[in-house]
């Protein structure tokens, strides 16, 4: 018999598990210290669960959004939107003309298997849309123009 100490989800659970070398085996589903069987056909298969995504209770502001270095060829601005992340424009859910207010999904950014709200930092009118759904943007890309 040899004792073992196993940890789950902070609690300490103490085994014993005996070793078996030759002589009889119990069946597949029965124990052989206390001849209780467990019928595992009655339990369901398991299934993954979808654990949700906490959403910031406060929307960045415009000083907070991550700056990617500079490049010559992209649009810059106090109101130019830029990528915090790389990743793949899952969705754009605005376009040029759009009213927008502060908290509002503007588009979702894919990465690493998660989709990332890109949000309004406050109210205004889009502009420009720089990207197009299934595009892929590296960390500083502008992603679309938004004036006050």
């Amino acid at each position: 018999m040899r004792r073992f100490r196993v940890k789950v989800d902070d609690k300490v659970f103490e085994v014993e598990v005996e070793e078996i070398s030759g002589g009889e085996v119990p069946g597949a589903n029965e124990s052989a210290s206390t001849g209780v069987r467990a019928d595992s056909a009655a339990l369901p298969p398991a299934q993954p669960v979808k654990v949700p995504v906490p959403r910031p209770s406060v929307p960045p502001s415009k000083k907070e959004a991550p700056v990617g270095p500079a490049k010559s060829s992209s649009p810059a601005g106090p109101g130019v939107i830029k990528a915090p992340i790389p990743g793949s424009i899952s969705e754009v859910k605005v376009k040029p003309g759009d009213q927008v207010k502060r908290g509002q999904v503007l588009l979702l950014l894919e990465a690493m298997k998660m989709q990332n709200e890109i949000i309004a930092p406050g109210d205004g009118v889009v502009e420009e849309v720089y990207v197009s759904q299934g595009q892929t943007v590296n960390t500083g890309d502008p992603l679309l123009k938004i004036s006050s």
